[in-house]
């Protein structure tokens, strides 16, 4: 490839071309993919967490109380002062936890 770069009257070589593709790549893996990584396994241990009487604020926006964890995905959360709002939801809706206690 070279070769023929250099009998078109290039002086381009392929190494530093592939060289600055490796660290394009590099880069964009340490800039984009493994905060992400992080950020996502630090989100499935809080939802791992979650345990009955602890304050969760919804992707929603709605703050309330965890009354109930019936399985895996799913959580009973009442809402409200009058008790009498109790919806269930996926955990994955929960956004923030404050676990019971703590201050």
């Amino acid at each position: 490839m070279t070769v023929l770069l250099n009998e078109a009257g290039g002086t381009a070589s392929v190494i530093p071309m592939i060289l600055w593709i490796v660290v394009l790549g590099a880069l964009m893996y340490f800039m984009f993919y493994r905060p992400q990584k992080k950020e996502q396994a630090k989100r499935e241990a809080m939802l791992a967490q979650i345990e009955k009487d602890a304050a969760v604020l919804t992707t929603s926006g709605f703050y309330g109380i965890v009354i109930d964890i019936p399985d895996d995905d799913t959580v009973i959360v009442e809402f409200g002062n009058n008790r009498n709002c109790r919806i269930p939801m996926k955990k994955s809706a929960i956004q923030e936890v404050e676990k019971p206690g703590a201050e």
